[in-house]
């Protein structure tokens, strides 16, 4: 497996974290104990980065990587309007958390969101990413490993990533079963 891929692999990893987590701050706010701070800053990691992140990568090199070696083009296009729907989702979560919290429609918007994204992952784990590896060279993977760490750097910023994993790992400890 490739460095690039692998990376994308290990955020969809983190990503399915994300999804537990929000599905149990849903089911607290269910129960009347929703904590408006951790919800507004889990919308904040989704946006961060799920989307401007991990789907910026997606976006901005490998799908283009992939329609210039002349592959996938469909594919591509079905994910880059996944993408945009699962967009559309967090605004619903946002809708549903702003400015005070809806408890049922924020857990509605949480399950339809999470629902959908591991679907989402399921289809670049499973078809993307596979088929990526064999349309793109070596040498052409090896770039777009080195490209995702430079579009990381200018779209979070140096030690950003770290800091929203530790965010993560502090909520999976906050947010345990």
């Amino acid at each position: 497996m490739s460095q690039a891929i692998d990376t994308l692999r290990h955020e969809h990893d983190a990503i399915l974290s994300t999804l537990q987590i929000l599905r149990r701050m849903a089911e607290r706010a269910r129960q009347g104990r929703a904590d408006a701070g951790d919800i507004a800053a889990l919308l904040g990691f989704l946006q961060e980065f799920v989307d401007k992140c991990h789907h910026g990568k997606e976006e901005g090199l490998l799908f283009p990587a992939l329609q210039h070696a002349g592959r996938q083009g469909e594919l591509v296009g079905e994910l880059t309007a996944e993408h945009e729907q699962g967009r559309a989702l967090v605004a619903a979560l946002r809708q549903a958390s702003t400015p005070v919290l809806d408890a049922e429609a924020f857990a509605a918007a949480a399950e339809a969101y999470a629902v959908f994204l591991e679907r989402h992952i399921d289809k670049e784990n499973d078809v993307l990413f596979p088929q990526a590896e064999q349309a793109l060279g070596a040498d052409e993977l090896e770039g777009l490993g080195q490209a995702f760490a430079d579009f990381e750097l200018q779209a979070i910023g140096p030690g950003r990533h770290e800091e929203l994993h530790d965010l993560l790992h502090r909520w999976k400890a906050d947010y345990a079963g």
